[in-house]
């Protein structure tokens, strides 16, 4: 069978740690791709400890502060001009929001002040050390124990589902990405007891969970989330469901995207799109 293929993460130029790919480019290879809609999902980090390393974009090619709204003024005017360029791909403007506790304010201003599509949660860091980074994360993970992991990590994780701030969260077991190499398979199952209530919360309030693809360009065997974490989700009752190739260059859009429509349609579960942060299934 075959699927209405989506992108829904995407790194554009605007993502310091993202190649220099403006967004049109990603559109043209959107369109060579045959994906029917793509999202854009900028980083915004807002840790205030790490202040001077992340918490920046990149607008006019130098970087800003995030806090800075003129880029978000040019991110919607490229995307605007995008849309009325490529009228045969549907393309839409999101967020992908590194989750800090303190930062819910600045979050709701942002998309408060601004027509987003879609704004997805992530965690990023655990104690200020970025566990998605290959360089950073052993200073993480060499030093804290699987148990202290476990209660950070899903702690973090009700946190950010608990604000109502976000529309779906990112690769919801990210610590598998280089957590696996230091704690080996125990990690796997760390989220069994602890993850069903923040389902479960997240089902409440229609909350949707992301089908990340990375994982596979970097090795692992599953994608975030694993198949299990998946079936956990439908059975706490969510019910949307997105696909992102959390892609920072060209190379890497679309990337393992038919996989992931076929893992969700073998579970019955449903891939959605979003428009003005409102869920529709994909048919």
């Amino acid at each position: 069978m075959s699927h209405i293929r989506t992108d829904y993460h995407i790194h554009p130029d605007y993502s310091i740690d993202a190649l220099p790919v403006q967004i049109k480019d990603y559109c043209k290879k959107a369109l060579e791709l045959k994906l029917s809609e793509i999202c854009f999902t900028t980083h915004v980090e807002l840790d205030p400890v790490r202040r001077e390393i992340d918490n920046f974009v990149v607008f006019n090619g130098k970087w800003l502060p995030v806090f800075d709204f003129a880029w978000l003024d040019g991110y919607f005017a490229e995307i605007i001009q995008a849309q009325q360029e490529f009228k045969d791909l549907k393309i839409k403007a999101g967020l992908e929001v590194g989750y800090n506790r303190g930062c819910e304010d600045f979050v709701d201003k942002i998309v408060s002040n601004y027509p987003f599509d879609f704004v997805l949660g992530a965690i990023h860091c655990l104690n200020h050390i970025a566990i998605s980074s290959k360089t950073e994360s052993p200073h993480y993970f060499r030093n804290t124990g699987l148990d202290e992991l476990r209660k950070e990590y899903f702690r973090t994780l009700k946190e950010m589902v608990t604000t109502g701030l976000f529309d779906c969260i990112a690769h919801v077991d990210l610590y598998l990405r280089y957590g696996l190499k230091y704690y080996g398979p125990e990690i796997l199952t760390i989220h069994r007891g602890v993850i069903e209530p923040i389902f479960a919360e997240m089902a409440r309030r229609r909350i949707g969970l992301e089908v990340n693809t990375s994982s596979r360009r970097r090795g692992l065997k599953e994608f975030h989330p694993a198949k299990e974490l998946l079936a956990l989700a439908a059975k706490a009752g969510i019910t949307i469901f997105t696909v992102g190739s959390d892609a920072h260059s060209l190379t890497e859009l679309g990337g393992y995207i038919d996989e992931a429509l076929a893992l969700l349609q073998d579970l019955n579960l449903v891939n959605h799109v979003f428009t003005r942060r409102q869920a529709v299934p994909v048919c």
